[in-house]
C-alpha cells in the first residue's frame, strides 16, 4: 500500500514591508549671477520709484470744486403775478444808514418782512459787525429807525426767486428812485448790500459798466455820495456810500469771514456815530 506523500503547503517567507521614506534632498541654492542681481535691484527699484509717484500724485491732486448754485435766469414779472408784495420800506429822516437791498425774495414778499429767508445772513452781519447791538429778528425791520436810526429799501420792488432773475435794465431804471429817496430822507451814510447793486448805479453815473480795478468794497470817494441836492434853497451834499457785501444764502462769491471783514468796517463807523448822537442829546438835555 503506497501512501500518498502528503505536501504541506510551502510557507512563503514574510515580505518586510517597510515604509521607506527617503527624505527629498534640499534642493541647492542657485548661485544669483551679477546680472540677475541687477535685474532684481531694477525691478524693486521701479516699484518703490511708481510707489512715490502715486504719493506724490495723490497728495497733488487739488480736491474737486464746488458746484457753484446755477442762476435761475431771467424770469419776466408775470412769473410771480400772484404774489402780493406786503414788503414795504422802512424809512425815516436824518438816519445813521439807510441800507440798500436788492429785491425781495419770495418768502420776504409774502411775510412783508426784509431778508427773511433762513439762509440770509443780513441779520446776523448786522449784528456781528456793530451796526445793531443784539441779534434783531426780520419781524423787527420796521422798528430799525426808531431803535438804532437805520433804514431799509430796495433799487427793484418786484419779488423773484433770486436775484438772477432781474434785468439789468429794471435794476438800472430803479436808480433814479433810489436816489430820490435819499435826497428825501437825507440819511448819513448809504449802504449798498451787494455788488450787483452798485454796478447798475454805476452804469446810471458814468454810462459804461464798472471796470473791475474801479471796484471796491467799502467806502467810496466821496464824489459818489447818493441823493445831492443841489440848485434849490436846500443844498444837501448827499449820503456817503459804502458797498458791503451780499447777504444772500445764494451766492457763494466770498467766505463768511471775509464778509464780516467788510461789514466790521461799516460797523465801526456806525458804532461811532450813534455813540456822537447819544452824547449830543444828552448835552442838549443839560
Amino acid at each position: 500500500m503506497i501512501k500518498h506523500q502528503q505536501h504541506s503547503p510551502r510557507l512563503q517567507p514574510k515580505r518586510k514591508l517597510t515604509a521607506a521614506v527617503e527624505a527629498s534632498p534640499a534642493k541647492k541654492s542657485q548661485p544669483i549671477s551679477s546680472l540677475d542681481a541687477d535685474e532684481i535691484l531694477h525691478q524693486q527699484s521701479s516699484k518703490s520709484v511708481r510707489g512715490r509717484k502715486a504719493t506724490k500724485d495723490a497728495a497733488e491732486t487739488p480736491p474737486p470744486k464746488k458746484l457753484k448754485r446755477p442762476s435761475a435766469g431771467y424770469a419776466p414779472p408775470s412769473k410771480y403775478s400772484y404774489l402780493v408784495n406786503k414788503l414795504t420800506d422802512s424809512l425815516a429822516p436824518n438816519l445813521i444808514c439807510l441800507f440798500v437791498g436788492l429785491n425781495p425774495g419770495i418768502r420776504t414778499a409774502t411775510t412783508g418782512h426784509a431778508y427773511n429767508h433762513p439762509s440770509n445772513l443780513f441779520w446776523k452781519l448786522l449784528h456781528k459787525s456793530g451796526c445793531t447791538p443784539r441779534l434783531c429778528r426780520a419781524e423787527e425791520d420796521g422798528d430799525m429807525p426808531r431803535l438804532y436810526d437805520l433804514g431799509l429799501t430796495n433799487i427793484v420792488s418786484r419779488p423773484t426767486k433770486d436775484g438772477g432773475e432781474l434785468s439789468k435794465a429794471e435794476m438800472d431804471a430803479g436808480v433814479a428812485e433810489l436816489e430820490a429817496k435819499v435826497a428825501s430822507q437825507k440819511p448819513e451814510a448809504v449802504a449798498i448790500v451787494g455788488k450787483s447793486i452798485w454796478e447798475s448805479v454805476w452804469r446810471v453815473r458814468h454810462g459804461a459798466n464798472i471796470k473791475r480795478d474801479q471796484f471796491r468794497y467799502g467806502w467810496q470817494e466821496d464824489s459818489e455820495r447818493m441823493g445831492t441836492v443841489t440848485g434849490s434853497g436846500d443844498d444837501w451834499p448827499g449820503a456817503r456810500v459804502f458797498v458791503a457785501t451780499t447777504t444772500s444764502g445764494l451766492a457763494a462769491g466770498m467766505r463768511p469771514h471775509e464778509k464780516e471783514e467788510v461789514w466790521r468796517k461799516l460797523g465801526e463807523w456806525v458804532e461811532q456815530r450813534r455813540r456822537e448822537r447819544t452824547d449830543e442829546k444828552e448835552r442838549l438835555t443839560e
